[in-house]
């Protein structure tokens, strides 16, 4: 078998990748092109045909120090001196602990303890699972569902999709095998009001229910990939509230919104509240190593044991990776040590007035940006192919899907580079108006 170094064969490997390697959301049937990455340094995408593409997407919004970072780098290369790997059950390490410190410091107070995962799905799943257990030790085994809200996505696994909007999500095929929770509708975006009546039909699902919710689970201020919907800080005011009165565990899955990205550390505090129970993934280790986290309340915790038996039934073989801990205590020391929130505020302001001539076009239903997240919203699906290919002609990365061509760029982008993603979703959006008439 030929090195993939020695090989200098880049059709052969594209050609091979058609063939044999699943994408996500594609089809083997039909699949999508894949552009091969030969580099990746700063907020640049090297192809293996030398072109330099502007990474609008920070690798699915977890690079938001770029690529290529030395200090992330160095700190890969010294753990890997010592410990790539070490079973977590029975065993600890340094990196581990280090990196639970900094998450327990960084967030609200009652969070105290830390369950580390291996993605942000398996943190959505234990997170359902802690909320179950928990009313399970109280001998309230009656609180197994959980209510949500329309337009959300935690995830691709069996319970995280359980709680993703059954309708207009990525899982309708599955709704028949999924666990059947409650969901209340989508909230309104942010148009800076607020109305009491907004919240009436999520109140009456969870006064109506009660004895059988273990938790509201939310995606506080931005709904992700079901649609990156911008909402009013006021329900995350009242989920809390609400669930306080009828004695409801709050989630909040912040894997999208945590460190940094909505121009507050992590989202829930633009509202001022805190959850019983806290995800978080994507950017802890500024996309370097798979890690994610669940955090919860000392009452949270304890309760799990009420019983006097009960211990918390899940362990992933590569929980707490030392690696990937030791790297996320950088891409954490490295975040708050640099000026983020001015970066983060200079990178929405700069959205917010240049995506703003997109809404003149035929094919925009609307434009909504928060922190470093940029949207446009399509009045029909785009042309995923067409679209993309056009994406890459003009020396960009960003990755569009149902109605949304959207970007979540480095931090470190400069205001150059920015303009050249701003400018370049005006110029495709404008194309492909003339071209869908």
């Amino acid at each position: 078998m030929n090195d993939f170094k020695a090989s200098g064969n880049p059709e052969r490997w594209r050609e091979y990748d058609q063939k044999h390697i699943w994408h996500p959301y594609t089809s083997m049937r039909h699949p999508l092109p894949a552009y091969t990455v030969s580099s990746a340094d700063g907020v640049f995408l090297t192809l293996d045909d030398g072109r330099r593409l502007i990474d609008g997407m920070s690798s699915w919004w977890t690079a938001i120090h770029g690529y290529n970072h030395p200090r992330l780098n160095a700190a890969i290369e010294e753990q890997l001196k010592s410990m790539a790997h070490v079973m977590f059950g029975g065993l600890t390490h340094q990196p581990a602990i280090a990196l639970a410190e900094r998450l327990v410091e960084l967030t609200a107070r009652p969070l105290q303890h830390v369950f580390f995962c291996d993605s942000g799905s398996v943190s959505v799943e234990v997170a359902i699972k802690m909320a179950i257990q928990y009313w399970f030790a109280q001998g309230r085994t009656n609180k197994q569902r959980l209510l949500t809200i329309r337009g959300g996505y935690h995830g691709d696994t069996f319970g995280a999709m359980g709680v993703c909007d059954p309708v207009n999500g990525m899982h309708q095929m599955f709704s028949g095998v999924l666990p059947q929770h409650l969901f209340a509708p989508k909230p309104h975006r942010d148009d800076g009001t607020w109305d009491d009546a907004w919240i009436k039909d999520f109140k009456d699902l969870l006064e109506n229910h009660r004895d059988e919710i273990a938790a509201v689970i939310i995606e506080p201020i931005v709904q992700g990939a079901g649609g990156m919907n911008i909402y009013h800080a006021e329900y995350l005011r009242k989920f809390r509230q609400l669930c306080d009165e009828n004695d409801v565990l709050l989630i909040f899955d912040e894997i999208a919104t945590g460190f940094g990205r909505t121009g507050k550390l992590f989202a829930y505090e633009h509202a001022e509240v805190v959850p019983d129970i806290l995800c978080l993934g994507k950017a802890m280790t500024g996309g370097y190593m798979t890690l994610a986290a669940t955090l919860t309340s000392t009452k949270v915790a304890e309760g799990i044991s009420a019983d006097g038996q009960g211990v918390l039934m899940h362990g992933p073989t590569f929980m707490a990776n030392p690696l990937a801990c030791r790297v996320g205590v950088e891409s954490i020391d490295l975040l708050l040590e640099s000026p983020w929130q001015e970066r983060v505020s200079n990178i929405e302001l700069q959205l917010k007035k240049e995506l703003e001539a997109c809404r003149n076009l035929s094919v925009v239903e609307d434009v909504r940006c928060i922190g470093a997240i940029g949207v446009v919203e399509t009045t029909i699906p785009v042309e995923m192919p067409w679209m993309q290919e056009r994406f890459v002609e003009n020396g960009v990365w960003i990755r569009p899907f149902g109605r949304l061509v959207y970007i979540m760029p480095p931090y470190i982008i400069t205001p150059e580079q920015l303009s050249k993603l701003t400018g370049t979703m005006y110029k495709v959006l404008a194309e492909w108006s003339e071209r869908v008439g």
